[in-house]
């Protein structure tokens, strides 16, 4: 359930909303070993804000102004989609790349939507994923993520929560997505895997 954190008002008028997003909780097997770093999300200048936006059927964005996201969306999105890991997942450790943990892959991803579109009157959410081999930086599995929600009316707190609703649609299918296939695996020196084979003489 998302959070909602009334800010003070100040001399200019009331201060919009803040809202914060939620971080599910499910239970999903698999990938226990893993060490997974999740990057920053890239977007666009306008998702990487704080504003709450709307876009119509034409393309044209506005922001609903009696609200706002309690962080720079991509980072508080990165954040939660941590979480989501931490609550979800069997895998053995996620955390940021600035954390300065080892991690056997990195999750790069691209926030493509994420907003209340009109007429529909929908939460969109779009992101693409990738898994990227740390050791490597070879790119082993990608996939697109979206999920739609109803939004109840278009104004900050209906936004806010349809938003929340189809955000954790997303990161449990991202987690699903990561937990449920092979996963590049870094190899230590002395692994017996990372050795060459060694070669048998000819007999004499």
């Amino acid at each position: 359930m998302f959070l909602t954190v009334l800010a003070a008002a100040c001399s200019s008028g009331p201060a919009p909303t803040t809202y914060d997003l939620s971080a599910p909780t499910s239970r999903i097997r698999g990938a226990s070993g893993v060490q997974v770093l999740v990057n920053e999300p890239a977007a666009i200048q306008t998702l990487a804000t704080q504003q709450i936006l709307v876009k119509d059927a034409s393309g044209s964005i506005s922001f609903l102004g009696e609200g706002q996201w309690a962080d720079n969306l991509p980072r508080l999105i990165q954040t939660r989609l941590i979480n989501t890991f931490e609550n979800s997942s069997q895998i053995r450790g996620v955390s940021r790349p600035s954390s300065g943990a080892v991690g056997d892959v990195q999750l790069i991803s691209e926030l493509r939507s994420f907003e209340i579109t009109t007429p529909s009157n929908e939460a969109v959410v779009e992101m693409s994923v990738k898994i990227v081999s740390d050791q490597t930086g070879r790119i082993a599995r990608g996939r697109i993520f979206q999920a739609r929600v109803p939004a109840a009316a278009i104004d900050a707190v209906n936004a806010a929560r349809a938003l929340d609703e189809a955000l954790s649609v997303v990161m449990l299918d991202v987690v699903r997505w990561v937990s449920g296939g092979p996963l590049p695996r870094r190899e230590e020196p002395g692994d017996v895997s990372s050795q060459a084979p060694s070669k048998e003489q000819a007999p004499t």
